[in-house]
């Protein structure tokens, strides 16, 4: 069963910024120690966006279900409230390994 990549953009209110990254990063550790989690890491854009985006990997889709239930999830959509600029951005992906093993993924 191949693992699934998860690309989530998050767009914060202007002002809302520092309130929407400390929201996420208070999210990450819970969200390390769920059942099926290889990598959930948060990412700033550079230039004049103010964007974030966590990159993810599950090692299957079941295992992604069962995170969009758990409580850090939920925790986290109470602490956004408000201070998103619009709904998240959610894709997912599976890998299409190409040259190196090591780079040809994530």
């Amino acid at each position: 069963m191949p693992e699934i990549i998860v690309v989530a953009t998050i767009s914060p209110k202007p002002g809302e910024e520092a309130a929407v990254r400390d929201a996420v990063l208070a999210a990450i550790p819970q969200v390390h120690a769920e059942p099926g989690c290889g990598k959930y890491a948060l990412h700033e854009a550079t230039g004049d966006s103010t964007d974030l985006v966590m990159i993810e990997r599950w090692e299957s889709m079941e295992a992604l279900g069962t995170h969009s239930k758990a409580p850090a999830l939920a925790e986290l959509g109470k602490a956004l409230g408000d201070k998103l600029a619009g709904p998240l951005d959610v894709k997912t992906f599976t890998a299409v390994a190409a040259g190196d093993a090591d780079k040809g993924s994530i």
